[in-house]
C-alpha cells in the first residue's frame, strides 16, 4: 500500500499558502462548539493548546508532569533556526530548506521542509512579541550563531537555555487561556489508551498518577504532542519520564509508525561515568562554534591534555571536513568520534570520549566573551564532572538524543486515524534520517502555532464529528484494557526490578541498533528482546498498588511498551538495506566510511501497521519525490 501524503499542488514555495486558502474554515461562533484534546505541554503541545484556545476551541490539555513548565522541551539548550539572514551572510528560506533536506540525508518530504523553512521567520517574530529574551548584539539587534550542517549563522538563542525560554513563552500564552477558561489543564496524567469511534479519534483514557484512577475524556479531535522514544535505549539525554506509550497506544489502534529506526545520536554529551547512571547530560551543539574537537594522534596516549603538544593532536573533524570543520551534522560528528575511540585514541578513564577544547577561543576572545555565550553550560559541566572547562578541555561522547521516526502524518499533520493529529517529535515528518541542530524547536513551534490551527479546522469543518460521551462502549472497552494491563503488571510479583529490565533492553538496543548496525546484530537483538519480553511478564517486580501514587507501576507500563517497540525498531532497521543519516548499516558505506544511500530502492518513508500481538507488522511506504533538490551523496568536505 502506498500512502497519500495529501501534498497540495502548485509550485513548492506556494503550496502552503494555497493549501491554507483551500482548507475549509470553522467560523468563530462555531469553534466554541468543538472540544479538542492536546496531550503534552512542550513546545508543540503548549503552543498548539494556547493557539487553538485563542481561536475559540475548548481545549483539554494533559501533561505527565506536575506543571506544563516541566515538559522536556525545557532541556533544549543551543537555539532555534530561522531564515532571517540578520548577519547578512547568505541565508535564505531556500537555503534553510536545502540544508534541512540535505541534513536529513534526503529522506524527508520536500513540501513539509519547505513549509517549515517558510514558517521559521514567523516563529521568531512571534516569540519576540511574547517577550522571549533572545540574545542580542551590542546594537540591540537579535544575535545569531552557527550550528552543525550549515555554513551560515541562523540560530537564535538565549545562552544555553533556549528551550526553557521558548517554553515559558508558550506557557504564558497557555496560562492566559487557562485563566480565560478556554483551556482546562490536567497535570499528572498519563495517556494509556486512544479511543476510536467510527474510525475517528474521539478521546483518550488517562491514569491520574496521584490517585491511580482511570479517567475518560472525549473530544472532536485529539492532538498528540508526546515527544520521542529515545529512552528505549535506557541511557539517553531525554527526561526520565519521556516514553513511547501514547504513540504506541495510537499505533495499536491503527496509526502507522514511520521510520522508527531513525534515531539521532548527539555527539556532544558528557560520557557515561558508571554502571548506576540513570540518564546522560547533553552539552549544547553550540559549543562546537568555539570548541575544537581533538584526540591524541597516538593510540593509547594517556597523558593529560595540557601535556600533549599541538603537533601530537588530531583535530580530526577540521582535517577531514575542511568546509564545515567542527560544525558537521550530528550523525557525521558522532560516527567520527566512535571511529576515533575504536582506533584506540579515546580519552578519559573509559577511553570512550574525545576532547572539546576552548583554549584557543579563550585566548582569542577572552574568558568574558566565552562566559557570556556558554557560561551556564560550563557551570553545568563543572557541577557534573568536577572539571573546569575554562582550564581543561571538556570530554564528550555521543549519546542517544532525538528520534526522527514517529507516527506517520500527512501534510495536514494527521495520522492514518482521522482526527488524530501528531505534532513535534512525536511525528516523523520534517527531519528525514537526521535532524540538524536547532531544528527541533523550530518544528515544534511551527506545528503548534502555525500549522495545526489551520489543518484541524479543515478536518472539523469537512467531517463535522457527531457528539459522543464517555459512556460510549468504546470508552468502556479502552478503560477496561488499561485496567487489565495495570492489574497484570502488578500481579506478576517476580524478582527483577523494572529498571533492571530497562537497563538490559537499553544495552541490547545500543549495542546492536545504536551508532552502527549490521544485519546479523539486528537479527540477534530481535531474538534477545523477545526472550527478555517473555521474562519481563514472568519475573518483573512491581511493588505497591494501582490505586495510588506508584512510580514503579508508571515505569513498568512504559518499559513494557519499550520491549515491544524495540522490536519494531529492529524490524524497520532490517527492512532498510542502506545507510542514511542516523541509520548506519555497516554493509553500506563509502570508501571514506560515510553513509551510502540506495535511492533506487529506499527513497521512501517506511510506515508500519500493527497486525496484532505476536504478528509481524504490515509494511507500507510513501515514495519520496524530489523535484527541487538533486539527490547527491552527502558531503561536508
Amino acid at each position: 500500500m502506498q500512502l497519500d501524503a495529501k501534498i497540495p499542488g502548485g509550485p513548492l514555495t506556494e503550496k502552503w499558502d494555497r493549501h491554507r486558502f483551500e482548507l475549509k474554515l470553522v467560523n468563530p461562533a462555531n469553534k466554541r462548539k468543538f472540544n479538542i484534546i492536546v496531550v503534552g505541554t512542550g513546545l508543540a503541545g503548549g503552543s498548539a493548546a494556547a493557539t487553538l484556545a485563542e481561536l475559540g476551541y475548548d481545549v483539554k490539555n494533559f501533561c505527565i508532569q506536575d506543571s506544563p513548565r516541566r515538559a522536556h522541551s525545557i532541556a533544549a539548550q543551543g537555539g532555534i533556526n530561522a531564515a532571517k539572514n540578520y548577519p547578512n551572510d547568505g541565508d535564505s528560506i531556500w537555503r534553510l530548506f536545502y540544508d534541512t533536506v540535505k541534513g536529513g540525508d534526503f529522506r524527508a518530504r520536500e513540501a513539509n521542509v519547505c513549509r517549515l523553512a517558510q514558517l521559521s521567520t514567523n516563529i521568531i517574530d512571534h516569540c519576540v512579541a511574547q517577550g522571549v529574551p533572545f540574545a542580542r548584539d551590542y546594537g540591540g539587534l537579535l544575535a545569531n550563531r552557527s550550528f552543525g550542517g550549515a555554513q551560515v549563522s541562523r540560530t537564535f538563542y538565549a545562552r544555553g537555555q533556549t528551550g526553557q525560554q521558548l517554553l515559558l513563552g508558550a506557557y504564558s500564552s497557555l496560562s492566559r487561556q487557562i485563566a480565560a477558561g478556554k483551556v482546562t489543564m490536567f497535570p499528572r496524567r498519563e495517556m494509556l489508551e486512544l479511543v476510536v469511534i467510527n474510525g475517528q479519534a474521539r478521546g483518550i483514557v488517562v491514569r491520574n498518577l496521584v490517585t491511580g484512577e482511570m479517567e475518560r475524556h472525549e473530544a472532536h479531535a485529539v492532538v498528540l504532542c508526546t515527544g520521542g522514544y529515545g529512552n528505549v535505549f535506557f541511557l539517553s539525554t531525554n527526561a526520565m519520564a519521556s516514553n513511547v506509550t501514547a504513540s504506541y497506544r495510537a499505533y495499536k489502534k491503527g496509526a502507522f509508525f514511520a521510520n522508527p529506526c531513525f534515531t539521532q545520536i548527539h555527539p556532544t554529551c558528557i560520557p557515561v561515568h558508571g554502571d548506576y547512571q540513570s540518564k546522560l547530560t547533553l552539552m549544547s551543539e553550540s559549543l562546537r562554534n568555539d570548541g575544537r574537537v581533538w584526540v591524541p594522534k597516538t593510540p593509547g596516549d594517556k597523558r593529560p591534555p595540557h601535556q600533549i603538544p599541538e603537533a601530537e593532536r588530531d583535530y580530526y573533524l577540521e582535517n577531514k571536513y575542511p568546509s564545515f570543520g567542527n560544525l558537521v551534522p550530528r550523525d557525521v560528528a558522532s560516527r567520527n568520534a566512535k571511529e576515533q575511540c575504536d582506533m584506540g585514541k579515546g580519552v578519559g578513564e573509559t577511553a570512550l570520549a574525545v576532547y572539546l577544547d576552548f583554549e584557543d577561543a579563550i585566548k582569542r576572545d577572552g574568558r568574558d566573551v566565552i562566559e557570556k555565550k556558554y557560561g551556564n553550560l560550563f557551570q553545568m559541566y563543572e557541577k557534573i564532572t568536577a572539571d573546569d572547562p575554562y582550564q581543561t578541555p571538556m570530554m564528550i561522547y555521543p549519546a542517544v538524543h532525538y528520534t526522527m521516526g514517529g507516527l506517520w502524518v500527512d501534510y495536514n499533520l494527521m495520522s492514518t486515524i482521522p482526527g488524530l493529529f501528531v505534532l513535534g517529535e512525536a511525528n516523523f515528518s520534517d527531519h528525514g534520517a537526521n535532524r540538524l541542530g536547532a531544528s527541533a524547536l523550530m518544528q515544534g513551534l511551527a506545528d503548534g502555532y502555525f500549522v495545526v490551527p489551520y489543518t484541524i479546522g479543515g478536518y472539523i469543518s469537512g467531517t463535522t464529528p457527531e457528539d459522543v460521551t464517555t459512556d460510549h462502549p468504546a470508552f468502556k472497552e479502552a478503560s477496561q484494557q488499561a485496567e487489565i494491563r495495570t492489574r497484570k503488571l502488578l500481579s506478576v510479583k517476580g524478582k527483577r526490578t523494572v529498571d533492571d529490565f530497562h537497563k538490559e533492553l537499553g544495552h541490547i538496543m545500543w549495542e546492536y541498533c545504536g551508532m552502527a548496525r549490521n544485519n546479523e546484530g539486528l537479527d540477534k537483538a530481535k531474538t534477545m528482546i523477545r526472550s527478555l519480553r517473555e521474562e519481563f511478564w514472568e519475573n518483573v517486580l512491581v511493588p505497591g498498588g494501582g490505586k495510588a501514587f506508584n512510580q514503579s507501576l508508571e515505569r513498568a507500563g512504559r518499559v513494557a511498551d519499550f520491549l515491544e517497540f524495540g522490536e519494531l525498531m529492529l524490524t524497520d532497521a532490517l527492512a532498510r538495506q542502506e545507510s542514511c543519516g542516523g541509520h548506519f548499516n555497516e554493509a553500506y558505506q563509502t570508501e571514506e566510511n560515510e553513509a551510502r544511500r540506495d535511492d533506487e530502492n529506499f527513497c521512501h518513508v517506511a510506515a508500519w501497521e500493527w497486525a496484532g500481538d505476536d504478528k509481524a507488522p504490515v509494511f507500507h511506504k510513501e515514495p519520496l519525490v524530489f523535484e527541487h533538490v538533486k539527490l547527491t551523496q552527502r558531503s561536508y568536505k
